[in-house]
């Protein structure tokens, strides 16, 4: 460019909105490369669109110097910039507005940001562009969807709102204007938003609202993975309820997902279920007002599926769904045991994630995945049929250092190793339980020892593990079960 003296300089015309760009287009001009792995969002938002573009210049011209010359020809001459000057950023919003109304839309996050510009004061702008972009920050530097999470938002804050997709959020948020409330006080939603996604983030890791470990979070987090996001709705809306509800929230949530999982119901079903419940879950006051809400939602849903639940959890095969899910299922059976036994009052036992830990527990076949000829003599007919090897009823955890010395050994001698184990559904395949307290032994009577292993073990084990699945995810009412608390259908204290 030539400034007002006359003098030609070289120089980037961009100029970020954000500090955190630090000089990166000036880098440009003086032919500095960004890096992809630029300590800023912003910066590695510059690297990504510069790369894109040398990848296209290669892709489409490689060593044509004259097709090059030619594009850039046609760019100078044929393409044409129009600058629009208004008398307030607002009105330059509004056209901003206008235009990415046509051909290739911003998405809802991005309009949404606009329109706040909008209803704030001049005054402001400062504060609510580094309000945003921390909201910005938080959700792109967990890696997740910024539309779910608004998405998720909303169906957790405002009354049923029906089908709504990522694409129809502004005009939803338009729509609902003087509901929201963005418009007289566009600050403070945007502090909302901001909270709401802590909590949200909190929630995908398996903690608590406020950031601290929390085991009814931490289990559901184990049995949804990656793979399932719907839940959040329901922790958005219980975030701010009393520990003892929102446990409560937590450990049905937690039940009606995976009763949904073996049942092998839709996903997207619980999705409208949650939406539905939502706001009456945020407008709770007392765990006893709660108890009733989920007798007529949760426990209601769980009833219409317990018979489906009662039939196709005794034929669950492991290979039939996720490693990690398949590690769940094992761990909160085998947790439920141990804590029915003792109680809660060992920290151990509390928390799922010591039973789903690979490195400490491995998934044990009791009938090997590659028989030996003394396994297949000792088993009979099916030693080598896959639905008996996957089996739920083949299927434990195991110590790690119990899980080797196991191997691909016959049950006789498997026999003699899983009484050693510390993890008592483990300890029982081949050995009766008696800890010593007359309400524990009757709780553990249930699990029968086997003397030999056979098809016909297989699955009188796997309909044992339904008989006590049951009661780990509250398909059997009881007066004694109280959720949240994860306190089980017998007293194990």
């Amino acid at each position: 460019m030539v400034d007002e003296e006359g003098t030609e300089r070289f120089e980037a015309r961009l100029e970020p909105q954000y500090e955190d760009a630090g000089d990166v287009f000036t880098n440009l001009v003086k032919g500095i490369v960004p890096s992809k792995r630029a300590a800023t969002r912003t910066m590695r938002n510059v690297a990504e669109a510069y790369f894109t573009a040398i990848e296209f210049f290669t892709s489409e011209f490689s060593a044509d110097v004259s097709g090059l010359r030619a594009y850039y020809g046609y760019l100078i001459n044929k393409v044409k910039i129009i600058r629009i000057t208004t008398n307030s950023l607002a009105r330059a919003l509004k056209i901003f507005e206008t235009i990415n109304d046509r051909g290739v839309s911003l998405d809802a996050m991005d309009l949404l940001k606009n329109l706040l510009f909008i209803k704030t004061k001049a005054s402001d702008f400062d504060k609510l562009k580094n309000k945003w972009k921390v909201l910005a920050d938080k959700l792109y530097g967990a890696g997740e969807k910024p539309l779910r999470f608004l998405r998720y938002f909303i169906f957790a804050t405002y009354p049923t709102v029906g089908k709504l997709q990522e694409d129809e959020l502004y005009q939803w948020f338009i729509d609902h204007e003087a509901m929201v409330g963005y418009g007289k006080s566009p600050l403070k939603f945007v502090e909302s938003l901001s909270e709401a996604a802590d909590a949200y983030l909190h929630f995908l890791v398996g903690k608590g609202p406020d950031g601290n470990v929390h085991e009814n979070v931490e289990s559901l987090s184990l049995l949804a993975g990656k793979s399932i996001r719907q839940h959040l709705i329901i922790l958005l809306a219980a975030r701010t309820l009393p520990s003892e509800i929102f446990a409560a929230v937590c450990q049905d949530t937690e039940d009606l997902v995976f009763v949904y999982m073996i049942t092998r119901q839709i996903n997207r079903e619980f999705e409208v279920y949650f939406q539905n419940w939502a706001s009456e879950i945020a407008a709770i006051k007392t765990l006893d007002e709660y108890m009733r809400l989920s007798e007529r939602t949760f426990a209601k849903r769980r009833g219409e599926l317990a018979t489906r639940f009662t039939r196709e959890f005794p034929a669950l095969d492991g290979r039939s769904i996720k490693q990690f899910q398949l590690r769940y299922v094992l761990a909160k059976l085998t947790q439920y045991m141990d804590l029915a036994a003792y109680g809660r009052r060992s920290a151990g036992h509390r928390w799922l994630s010591r039973y789903c830990d690979g490195s400490a527990n491995h998934i044990e076949h009791i009938l090997p995945q590659t028989p030996t000829l003394e396994v297949e003599a000792e088993f009979g007919p099916g030693a080598a049929d896959l639905s008996l090897v996957w089996s739920i009823g083949n299927l434990a955890l195991a110590e790690s250092a119990i899980n080797q010395s196991l191997g691909n050994m016959p049950f006789s001698y498997k026999s003699t190793v899983y009484p050693m184990s510390q993890l008592l559904l483990t300890r029982s395949i081949s050995a009766q339980i008696s800890i010593g307290k007359t309400s524990i032994d009757r709780a553990l009577h249930s699990l029968q020892p086997f003397s030999c292993w056979n098809a016909e073990a297989v699955r009188n084990r796997a309909m044992m593990l339904a008989s006590i699945a049951e009661k780990v995810w509250h398909l059997v009412p009881s007066a004694d079960v109280r959720a949240g608390t994860s306190e089980l259908a017998f007293d194990p204290q």
